[in-house]
This record gives structure tokens, C-alpha cells and sequence, in this order.
């Protein structure tokens, strides 16, 4: 099996090429990624609790899917894909941001990222992918925010960084 490629790009989101994703985060250059965020009509977020076994950041809860692009495909595409096979759901998704970050990791690699984010709405139980995902749960938008200053080891180093990005966005549109 060939390694996924990631889509590197430039400040304003434009394809400069492919790299293999594991020199990508070795490497720390930009590249194109997506955070799905799944809401109930509890406004509850759905959280992943990622593999035991994943390379970086195992055990560690996180936004209910993310990933990269693929070459040719949509973001909303993208983000439809990677829900199924790490949720076992569709559900439709709306892209509301992009913004750009670089999150180091403890493990050398670094991801640096122009990353759209985008929700959808489900009110089901998944049928969780073992071998992406350990665990998952609904909770409270306000108690992930007090959660992760209470217990930040417990949250992916992205999503501390893109939850907050998020919730000042549902702050500022009201939704």
C-alpha cells in the first residue's frame, strides 16, 4: 500500500504539490487538512478518543474526525469520506472556516496545517471504527471548553488549538 499523500499548499490555499503526509509532518510544511465537527440537538459535540495504537497521540480525545484531502477531492468530499470510515456515518457537512496552524508534537513531527473546518448535525450513535477511533462521546460545548483547561493532557494538541477557533466562531455567527 502506497503512503497517503498530502496536498501542500500555499498561505492562500493553493496546491504547490504532493508529499508523502509522514515527511510532511516530519518536515513541518503546509499542507491542506480538514476538522469535522458533529452536533446534536442537545448542542452536544461528538468526541473521538483516537487508537490506542495511532503513531502519535493515542488515547487522546479529539473533534469527531479529521484528516487530510486527497488529490482532486472536495473538502466537504473529504470530510464526507473520513466520518464514515472513522464514524460509520454520513451525515451532510458544511464548511464554515479555513485557518492556518503549527502544532508541534512530542514525538518530532509537527503538523502545519491550512485547515477547513466544518459541521454537520446527528443525533445517532456511530459505529465506531477500531482501528482509527478507541472510544467516543457526546458532551457539552461549554464542558469541552472547561475540560480542556482543566485536564489539557487529555485533548489532542490540535483540537485545543482548533476548538478554539470554533467556538469563538459559534460565538461570533450565533449558531
Amino acid at each position: 500500500m502506497t503512503e497517503e499523500q498530502v496536498i501542500l499548499v500555499n498561505e492562500n490555499d493553493e496546491p504547490i504539490g504532493l508529499m508523502p503526509k509522514l515527511e510532511a509532518h516530519e518536515k513541518a510544511i503546509l499542507h491542506r487538512a480538514f476538522s469535522v465537527f458533529i452536533l446534536n440537538d442537545k448542542n452536544e459535540i461528538m468526541l473521538q478518543q483516537r487508537a490506542h495504537h495511532k503513531y502519535h497521540s493515542p488515547l487522546l480525545w479529539t473533534n469527531t474526525c479529521c484528516s487530510h484531502q486527497r488529490d482532486g477531492e472536495t473538502n466537504i468530499q473529504a470530510g464526507n469520506r473520513r466520518l464514515f470510515e472513522e464514524m460509520g456515518f454520513r451525515t451532510e457537512l458544511k464548511e464554515l472556516f479555513h485557518f492556518i496552524y503549527k502544532a508541534p508534537f512530542d514525538n518530532g513531527l509537527t503538523e502545519h496545517e491550512l485547515d477547513h473546518v466544518m459541521i454537520g448535525y446527528y443525533n445517532e450513535n456511530p459505529t465506531i471504527n477500531p482501528e482509527e477511533v478507541e472510544d467516543w462521546k457526546w458532551m457539552k460545548i461549554e464542558a469541552v471548553k472547561e475540560d480542556m483547561i482543566s485536564h489539557p493532557s487529555l485533548y489532542t494538541v490540535w483540537f485545543k488549538i482548533i476548538f478554539d477557533e470554533f467556538y469563538h466562531f459559534l460565538e461570533a455567527h450565533k449558531l
